[in-house]
C-alpha cells in the first residue's frame, strides 16, 4: 500500500504508485442530475476504478455501465513513488462524447509515471447526460465536469508530488476537443491534442436531438439515444451518426501563451470502416450523394477520387481528413508555434497512436495492427519520451512536422481543402426513430418533462 495524505493507493510497479477512483465531484444524479458538478472530498481507499458514466458501449478490458451506478465523477493518479515537482498530465479520454472511460487499458499511466510524469485520468458525463439540451440546466455539462477535475488537480496534485504550476491537459479524439476547451483555464501551461474532431453543434441541433430523448432516467436516456442513432439513415448523420458534443460556435483557438503539441493519424477513418460503424460508399452515385449531403465542393470530391484507386478508398480517406486530420492541422497552424506530428505506422487509423504514447502496446494488437515487435516498442519509447519532454519543458524534440512511422505526403490532399470552411458548427437534419422504438413517453416535437431529476435511478441489477 502507498499513502499520500488522506489518499491510500497501491504500488503498481517498482517506483510507481496508483490511486484509483478518487471522487472529485458529487454523483450527478438525484437532485444533482443535469446540474453543474459539485466539488467532493474523497474518503476511503483509492484502489479500484470508479463506475463509468451512463453509456451502452462495452469496450475490451474496460468496465461497463450498470443502471444504478452513480459515483461516476472520479479520477485516477499515477505518480512516481518518490520526489516532487513532477510535471502533470491531465488526460481526457475519447469516445465521440458518448462512450469510453478512464478505466480503459490504453490509458494506464504507469509507464508515463515511470518516465517522470504525474498522470491523471478522469471520467466525465457523456451523451445526453453530459451534452444533451435540458431546459433550465447548464449546457456542456461534460466540459464542466472536466473543468472540475482540473480544479481538483490544481488544488491536490502537490500531495502526489506533482507541480500545480506545470499542468498539461491532453486527450485524443473527443478528449482532444475537450482539451481545447480547457486550454484557457487557470494553471494550464500546455495542451496535447491528438485527432481533434470537427464536432461542435448548434443550439437548434441540440434542441432537435433532445426532442427524441426520454430523459426520465439515465437508462431511458441511453436507450432512446441509441434508437435515435440507429434511425439516422439519410443526410450527413447517415454515414457516421454522432449526436452529442460541445454546443458551441466553433472549436476554440489555442491561446497563444499555451504550448501545444498536436497529432493526427494518416488514415483516421479506416478504424470505423474496419469495425463496421461507418456506412460504406462504394459507387460513384453514392459518392456524389455523400458530397451533396455534406455540401462539399466538386473539385474536392474529384481530387480525392483521382488520388485513390477506388470510390470506397476516396470516401474513407476524405472522411478522415474532413473530421480529424484537417481540423487538427489547421489548429496547429493557427497557433503559430505548435508542434505537429503525423502518425503513419500501419494501420495508421484513429486511436492507433494512443497505446504508443502511453507505452501500453501489450493487449493492443487490434488497434496497432498486430502483436508489437521490437520496432513498435522502439517507436513507443520515442513517442512516450516526446510526451514527457513536452510536458516538462514545452519541447517534444523537433521543429516542423514530425512523422511517427511511415512518412505520408499529404500535400495534395491538403491543397484540396484550401477554400473549404470547417468552422461552421453542425446543424444536420435529425431522422426520427420508429414509432415503436424508444423514447418512452416522448411525443415528436417535444421532450417529456424532466420530472425524474429528483428521483434516484434503479439500483444495480444482481
Amino acid at each position: 500500500m502507498s499513502t499520500r495524505g488522506r489518499f491510500r493507493g497501491r504500488a503498481v510497479e517498482s517506483g510507481v504508485d496508483a490511486f484509483l477512483g478518487i471522487r472529485y465531484a458529487e454523483p450527478p444524479f438525484g437532485p444533482r442530475r443535469f446540474a453543474a458538478p459539485v466539488r467532493a472530498d474523497h474518503t476511503g481507499d483509492c484502489l479500484d476504478f470508479g463506475p463509468i458514466a451512463p453509456q451502452s458501449a462495452a469496450l475490451p478490458g474496460a468496465p461497463v455501465w450498470r443502471p444504478g451506478d452513480e459515483d461516476v465523477l472520479t479520477l485516477n493518479v499515477w505518480a512516481p513513488a518518490r520526489g516532487d515537482g513532477w510535471p502533470v498530465l491531465l488526460y481526457l479520454h475519447g469516445g465521440a462524447y458518448t462512450f469510453g472511460s478512464s478505466a480503459q487499458p490504453d490509458y494506464d499511466g504507469a509507464a508515463l509515471a515511470r518516465a517522470g510524469l504525474v498522470v491523471v485520468t478522469c471520467n466525465y458525463r457523456l451523451g445526453f447526460e453530459g451534452f444533451g439540451r435540458v431546459e433550465g440546466f447548464p449546457a456542456n455539462r461534460g466540459l464542466l465536469d472536466q473543468r472540475a477535475a482540473l480544479d481538483w488537480v490544481r488544488d491536490e496534485i502537490a500531495v502526489f508530488g506533482g507541480d500545480p504550476d506545470n499542468i498539461t491537459v491532453g486527450g485524443q479524439s473527443a478528449g482532444a476537443g475537450s482539451a481545447l476547451f480547457l486550454a484557457d483555464a487557470p494553471g494550464v501551461r500546455r495542451v496535447i491534442a491528438h485527432s481533434v474532431p470537427n464536432a461542435c453543434y448548434t443550439e437548434d441541433f441540440a434542441r432537435r436531438v433532445a426532442e427524441w430523448i426520454d430523459p426520465r432516467t439515465p437508462e431511458s436516456a441511453v436507450a432512446s439515444a441509441d434508437a435515435l442513432i440507429a434511425a439516422q439513415k439519410a443526410g450527413p448523420l447517415g454515414y457516421d451518426p454522432v449526436l452529442f458534443g460541445p454546443v458551441a460556435d466553433r472549436l476554440p483557438a489555442l491561446p497563444p501563451h499555451v504550448d501545444a503539441l498536436l497529432c493526427h493519424t494518416t488514415s483516421e477513418y479506416r478504424l470505423f470502416e474496419a469495425v463496421g460503424t461507418l456506412t460504406p460508399v462504394r459507387t460513384d452515385a453514392e459518392y456524389a450523394r455523400f458530397g451533396r449531403d455534406h455540401g462539399l465542393p466538386q473539385d474536392l470530391l474529384d481530387g480525392y477520387r483521382a488520388l485513390f484507386p477506388t470510390v470506397a478508398d476516396a470516401f474513407v480517406e476524405l472522411m478522415g481528413d474532413m473530421v480529424f486530420a484537417e481540423p487538427t492541422t489547421r489548429i496547429a497552424e493557427a497557433h503559430g508555434r505548435a508542434h505537429l506530428a503525423r502518425f503513419g505506422c500501419p494501420p495508421a487509423w484513429h486511436t492507433a497512436d494512443v497505446p504508443f504514447c502511453f507505452g501500453n502496446l501489450a493487449g493492443a494488437d487490434f488497434l496497432i495492427g498486430g502483436p508489437a515487435g521490437p520496432a513498435e516498442h522502439a517507436l513507443s519509447d520515442r513517442m512516450l519520451r516526446a510526451w514527457v519532454d513536452f510536458c516538462r519543458t514545452g519541447d517534444p524534440g523537433w521543429t516542423g512536422v514530425r512523422h511517427w512511422g511511415e512518412q505520408v505526403d499529404l500535400s495534395a490532399r491538403r491543397a484540396l481543402w484550401r477554400e473549404v470552411d470547417l468552422d461552421t458548427p453542425r446543424d444536420h437534419p435529425v431522422g426520427a426513430p420508429p414509432v415503436s422504438a424508444p423514447p418512452v413517453g416522448v411525443a415528436p416535437g417535444g421532450a417529456a418533462p424532466v420530472s425524474g431529476t429528483g428521483v434516484r435511478p434503479p439500483r444495480p441489477r444482481p
